[in-house]
């Protein structure tokens, strides 16, 4: 068993971002300048927002955190991305999911100028990848395809089955596998909730991608000896044991599963952090004009 390390990636990518970075400044005057917005109180939102913008200090871009109460209104918060739009100072702009149940997520994903949408959620982007076109790529599907060009994985010709359709991860991973690229060039099996023996569909495949949001779903049974398990899932549960307060489980049974694979992702120091390292070069191409002119 290999381990696919998001802590060592990242932190070598991060270093290329900071030195792109450095020289942006010296040519532009300015920082890439990412904007996140946060509605409400969620904890895990809270968390993984200081993460971007702690992320952001380390490889020298800008920042700006915009907190709202949890009744602030969609005309507000449209009102606001229609500024930040609009400001040239900003370069990369995000939203922090979920948002309170009185708040289409999809008006306010169309709202962001798809120019900064460093999240890549924007129909134009995620239409623009299904063309294998220049576009911003969802961070976390990004961040994956980073870590196998790091570890140099051969996927041609691999069977994949990804687990889990969302427009966040499932979808456009299970797009960018099939890609004629490198990683790529997989034959893609995209399996859900209503997938009948979803256990044989899994235990099919060469690569495994868990992005179905239940704790320890993919067990030691359905994954076959030498299979690469990619683990997307973040479980938070209450824990004394840790500072935190909570625990992180995967989607994957990482002590069962991990003697069988050929190479798997930890949870957390795994994908998690390469989302992360995602979105910085969304921010960084999108700063630099690279995708769209």
């Amino acid at each position: 068993m290999n381990l696919l390390d998001g802590k060592h990636v990242s932190a070598k990518i991060r270093e290329n971002i900071k030195q792109e970075s450095a020289t942006f400044l010296a040519s532009t005057g300015r920082r890439p300048h990412l904007v996140a917005i946060l509605v409400g109180n969620d904890g895990a939102s809270e968390t993984y927002v200081a993460s971007k913008m702690r992320n952001c200090e380390l490889v020298g871009f800008e920042s700006t955190n915009i907190h709202y109460d949890v009744d602030i209104s969609e005309e507000a918060l449209l009102a606001k991305i229609d500024e930040l739009n609009a400001d040239p100072t900003v370069d990369g702009l995000i939203v922090q999911l979920p948002l309170p149940k009185h708040i289409n997520p999809e008006r306010v994903t169309e709202a962001i100028d798809h120019r900064k949408d460093v999240d890549g959620f924007h129909p134009v982007n995620l239409g623009r990848m299904q063309r294998n076109l220049p576009c911003f790529i969802p961070a976390t599907p990004y961040g994956i395809m980073l870590m196998l060009e790091y570890y140099g994985i051969d996927t041609a010709g691999m069977h994949a089955v990804v687990v889990g359709r969302s427009n966040i991860v499932g979808s456009p991973m299970s797009i960018l596998l099939a890609r004629n690229s490198n990683p790529g060039n997989c034959t893609v099996t995209l399996t859900h909730s209503r997938t009948k023996d979803i256990e044989n569909e899994v235990r099919r495949a060469d690569i495994v991608v868990a992005a179905i949001g239940k704790k320890h779903f993919i067990t030691a049974d359905m994954v076959k000896d030498g299979a690469i398990v990619i683990d997307v899932g973040i479980n938070r549960e209450v824990s004394d044991e840790t500072k935190s307060g909570y625990r992180l489980y995967g989607d994957v049974d990482f002590e069962q599963v991990a003697p069988k694979a050929s190479w798997i992702t930890p949870v957390p120091g795994g994908v998690g952090l390469m989302t992360i390292v995602g979105l910085l070069k969304n921010t960084l191409e999108a700063a630099k004009h690279s995708i769209y002119k």
